[in-house]
């Protein structure tokens, strides 16, 4: 498909894919917090602890890019 292998379209579901789709649980949490009337500090909750596997993700990124495998 377009000179694409399977590894490449693969690679590219993972990471623009998948960070589409965290970007678009952000917003989620964010209108969740918006709508319930949190304050600030339960906003952070919101944030702090429905995001913090989204970390996980993030930080698979940059071990790999560090570690370069």
């Amino acid at each position: 498909m377009l000179g694409l292998t399977e590894e490449r379209i693969a690679e590219i579901g993972m990471t623009w894919g998948l960070s589409i789709f965290i970007g678009f649980m952000l917003f989620i949490i964010w209108d969740l917090a918006r709508k319930s009337k949190a304050g600030k500090f339960g906003t952070f909750v919101l944030f702090f602890v429905l995001a913090f596997g989204m970390l996980g993700f993030a930080a698979k990124a940059v071990i790999q890019w560090v570690l370069d495998i």
